[in-house]
């Protein structure tokens, strides 16, 4: 899983990069394109998402325990899921202008022509993300996690082709924001068709590991029986979190549109002005830890929880706890201060070739250091809602999500109010760390409350260790990128493949101060954390 996972985010990121260097990062059809292509996404995880992904598991760990292995409710399932997503995606692709509309601010007739034309050719991935969550829940709930963390290499394979195809034929970006006056239909199609064409084929790419399975799947129409009232009890709660959480997303991207038309009249085409792709790549970026780990651990314990609820062992929630919440701190604590040392080269990275790259990656880089300052917080959060979601509690997860994504959408409504539309970006950024932070505190509080003292103390206690271990090697870090000219726009930031260097020297000895100072406290955290890898290169344990 985590290979799976560490491979696709790499080439995500390389499809990022790419991305970059063929319309730019900090531009006016940069964050078009970024709008159109993003939707789908979240209008997916609106609907569906929190369906798929949570309340179905234990449905179908349950139907699997049955004599014919749950063949029969998996063929009505994916029938349900293959009727209603194709439907909901037709009819919301022809709603491609108006949805458009509705999601930008201050957005010119050229730039809503142009978001509106991705728009069609993006939004069928709603449709494919849906097969891809049923078909990869349907594994996970069999305990075959590898494929469904697999599939999304596929689809960022598709993508860096038709980019790099994009890039050979049309070239790179150069600077300024005159591509909507000579934009053509083949760059539409290889840029959107190819990001639509790259989710099909992740969906397709679980149908050989699903066979393998040994189930008898048919289209099953006779939907009565398969226990949707009760699934759906579970999915009103569900589906009302996801609505609450995406729509504050909705909303939130809305707001950092406005910087799209404020670049209209900036020197430099506003390359220095972060927008709505800005601060989605900021989070691509931040994301990487919390996937690689806390996503991959949670998924094979959430499957602990759910056995353990069902078993009557509810005695052992909180070691499950406090065992995936300490083991994640030794990745999750140092990414963050590493995040925070290379944000500048790590912008970098992803703003292209122009002449205007370097404060496009510092664009991305402010972005990216505030957005860092909430990630341990994400990662403790996602745990501990999962062990209300294996007790098949989805209210409690649902208040949690509305009184954050309420908070946030204030606070960002409040910003648009207060400041100019250039600096939105940058205070959504900082949002969403301040919303990460009380959402684990009032996760916390309600997990006490409930399932009684999961070892708090010893998990703040791991924290505290590795916080400072992790501070004192991000020192060592920053005087080692200062010398290669990290902030005073030297080295690491003349070209991609210098930030790459630059990055990747200040990591290794970031890693390797961080790694001896842990040994040095004998953390068994890191003993556990390297267990896996221990196995298979004795070197680690020693």
């Amino acid at each position: 899983m985590t290979s799976g996972t560490l491979v696709s985010r790499i080439l995500g990121f390389i499809r990022t990069a790419l991305l970059a260097v063929a319309i730019g990062s900090s531009t006016t059809m940069g964050d078009i394109f970024e709008k159109a292509n993003v939707i789908p996404t979240i209008i997916f995880m609106l609907l569906a998402g929190g369906i798929f992904n949570v309340v179905l598991v234990p449905q179908l760990i349950k139907a699997s325990k049955a004599s014919d292995q749950g063949s029969a409710y998996t063929s009505k399932l994916v029938t349900l899921t293959i009727v209603v997503m194709g439907v909901g995606t037709v009819l919301l692709t022809l709603l491609a202008g108006p949805l458009i509309k509705a999601l930008t601010l201050d957005w010119t007739e050229p730039m809503m022509a142009m978001g509106t034309t991705f728009a069609y050719w993006c939004l069928p991935q709603i449709f494919f993300y849906g097969v891809y969550a049923v078909f990869g829940q349907v594994l996970n709930s069999h305990g075959r996690f590898a494929a469904y963390m697999w599939a999304p290499v596929a689809n960022n394979l598709v993508q860096i082709l038709t980019i790099g195809t994009f890039i050979v034929l049309f070239g790179t970006y150069s600077g300024g924001n005159d591509a909507l006056e000579t934009w053509t239909t083949t760059q539409t199609i290889l840029l959107a068709g190819g990001a639509t064409l790259g989710i099909a084929v992740q969906a397709v790419a679980l149908f050989w590991p699903l066979r393998n399975l040994g189930l008898t799947l048919r289209p099953n129409f006779s939907w009565r029986g398969m226990g949707l009232r009760h699934v759906g009890k579970l999915a009103a709660w569900t589906l009302g979190s996801m609505m609450v959480g995406n729509i504050a997303s909705l909303v939130n991207s809305k707001f950092v549109s406005a910087a799209a038309p404020a670049r209209l009249s900036m020197p430099n085409g506003g390359a220095d002005i972060p927008g709505e792709y800005a601060l989605n790549t900021s989070q691509l970026i931040t994301v990487l830890p919390h996937s690689i780990f806390a996503l991959t651990l949670a998924t094979m314990l959430f499957n602990e929880f759910t056995k353990a609820f069902h078993e009557k062992r509810q005695q052992d929630i909180a070691p499950l706890l406090a065992r995936g919440l300490c083991t994640t701190a030794v990745p999750i604590v140092f990414a963050s201060v590493a995040f925070i040392v290379l944000a500048g080269p790590l912008g970098r990275l992803f703003a292209g070739s122009s002449e205007t790259s370097m404060l496009q990656g510092a664009a991305i880089g402010q972005l990216l250091l505030l957005t860092a300052l909430g990630l341990p917080f994400k990662s403790i959060h996602f745990f501990m809602i999962r062990v209300f979601f294996a007790e098949e509690d989805t209210k409690t997860p649902m208040l949690i999500q509305t009184i954050i994504a309420v908070l946030g959408v204030a606070l960002a409504f409040g910003a648009v109010q207060a400041l100019p539309a250039t600096e939105i970006a940058k205070a959504v950024a900082l949002i969403y760390g301040i919303t990460n932070v009380l959402s684990a505190v009032i996760a916390h509080f309600l997990i006490v409350r409930r399932y009684g003292d999961y070892g708090v103390s010893r998990v703040m206690g791991t924290y505290i260790r590795i916080g400072l271990m992790a501070t004192v090697s991000g020192f060592c870090g920053a005087i080692v990128l200062w010398m290669l000219g990290g902030y005073d726009w030297g080295f690491a930031w003349s070209s991609i493949g210098n930030a790459i260097v630059s990055i990747g020297v200040v990591g290794t000895v970031m890693a390797i101060v961080y790694v001896f100072l842990l040994r040095l406290i004998r953390s068994v955290e890191l003993e556990h954390f390297l267990g896996p890898l221990g196995r298979k290169i004795p070197q680690l344990r020693s």
